[in-house]
């Protein structure tokens, strides 16, 4: 029951993040405005509240990612991710797609081996915001 729990819960973060990555490349000016006034204070807060998780303690280790058996030295792998897309953001080397556009998306990982994420749904050919321009059909 909680494998099941936990796969609802990272579904519904990873359609968040595709949501507000759509918003961000299709929304118009004031659109954007009014997400960001309401998002980034709630993006920036939970950034706080992960990192506060994985503050060194006294012997420089990284108490949420050391285990009994192996120490991990601060910075951990979520400090160096914070630091990269936070801070050197556009210093940092990232592949354009053919559009020129940097790849902010995640690799589609299935839920179970074999089987999709989700499926797509009509609303995500669409849009799915309101705020959002339908996509143009291209064949």
């Amino acid at each position: 029951m909680d494998q099941v729990l936990g796969q609802v819960l990272r579904n519904a973060v990873w359609e968040r993040l595709d949501m507000l990555s759509d918003l961000a490349e299709r929304a118009d000016a004031p659109s954007l405005v009014s997400v960001a006034r309401s998002e980034l204070p709630r993006l920036a807060e939970g950034w706080r509240a992960m990192l506060q998780a994985h503050e060194p303690d006294e012997r420089g280790d990284c108490p949420t990612c050391s285990t009994r058996w192996h120490r991990c030295k601060a910075p951990c792998s979520v400090w160096q991710v914070a630091h990269e897309h936070l801070v050197a953001g556009g210093l940092a080397p990232q592949a354009l797609s053919a559009a020129g556009h940097r790849s902010t998306r995640r690799r589609a990982v299935p839920a179970v081996p074999g089987q999709n994420r989700r499926a797509e749904s009509p609303a995500e050919t669409t849009g799915r915001h309101a705020l959002v321009k339908p996509r143009p059909v291209t064949a």
